[in-house]
């Protein structure tokens, strides 16, 4: 099984790094939108809906992907290009709103919500966030976004092996027995030391850091709820896609939090501008 792991997180990342770098700003558009069309996909088999259910939100999903990717190339007389920014800040503030308000409130309370359609128009309001993001960062900078995403995966790392090592508090042990408070001051003792690496070569401010102490929090939020759908779901994985990973949503979990609202902060006083590839 780790043999199985470690191939395919080699591979992912050779792949990852590759569209990162080497892609056009809307052949990465296409290929992050498969990616999300995939988590949307385990969401919905994690909500339980049927098979026609499903590949109605698969195609809704699909069809408002390529809508917002393509907008621009449409006249300015359409009324795509006149509202897809206005849908782009409408999905990103709904995040927003879900991970800062309402998701604290549900990972106290684990309540576990049955009407599928709300379910599943959430879900893809905030994977098409996450992909929205993905672009967007992407267009600002690809390395601002795998700067993003690496104070996630060091977050994720450190908090796995601190806790392992002085794991003795759990975090939510209803939610995921295996996370602790450990882990959580294990991920933001490493993501301090990344801030201040980052602070020092790139001559950035160190209040950089509480940013990035947010962006941990976040995470941790987003693991802590695909937690809650998978344990409500009985599931032990989001799919098995990925050999020794499951699916994709166990993989982004950390990212569908974060990344909408550093696109947000970033793009929200100027977010008149946003156009999703060039």
């Amino acid at each position: 099984m780790l043999k199985t792991r470690i191939i395919t997180a080699i591979l992912l990342v050779i792949g990852f790094l590759m569209a990162l770098f080497f892609t056009s700003s809307f052949t990465w558009s296409l290929i992050t939108l498969f990616i999300t069309v995939i988590a949307v996909w385990e969401w919905m088999k994690l909500i339980k809906l049927n098979a026609k259910q499903i590949t109605i939100s698969l195609t809704g999903t699909l069809i408002i992907g390529l809508m917002l990717v393509t907008f621009s190339k449409f006249s300015s007389e359409t009324i795509l290009e006149l509202y897809a920014d206005k849908l782009v800040l409408l999905l990103l503030a709904v995040s927003a709103v879900f991970w800062v308000v309402v998701a604290p409130t549900w990972l106290i309370t684990r309540k576990k919500i049955n009407q599928k359609l709300f379910m599943s128009i959430l879900g893809i309001s905030l994977l098409l966030a996450t992909w929205i993001a993905l672009i967007g960062l992407h267009k600002i900078s690809p390395l601002l976004l795998l700067s993003v995403l690496a104070t996630v995966w060091i977050a994720d790392s450190a908090a796995y092996f601190a806790g392992k090592k002085f794991g003795k508090h759990k975090l939510a042990p209803e939610i995921s027995p295996g996370k602790t408070w450990e882990g959580v001051m294990g991920a933001l003792f490493a993501v301090t030391l990344y801030g201040l690496l980052l602070c020092h070569f790139q001559h950035l401010s160190r209040w950089l850091i509480l940013g990035l102490w947010l962006i941990v929090i976040l995470s941790v939020m987003g693991d802590l709820f695909e937690s809650l759908l998978k344990r409500q779901s009985n599931v032990k994985d989001s799919s098995q896609l990925l050999p020794g990973h499951g699916g994709v949503l166990d993989r982004i979990d950390g990212l569908i939090p974060t990344l909408p609202l550093v696109l947000l902060s970033i793009y929200f006083p100027l977010f008149t501008n946003l156009q999703l590839h060039g």
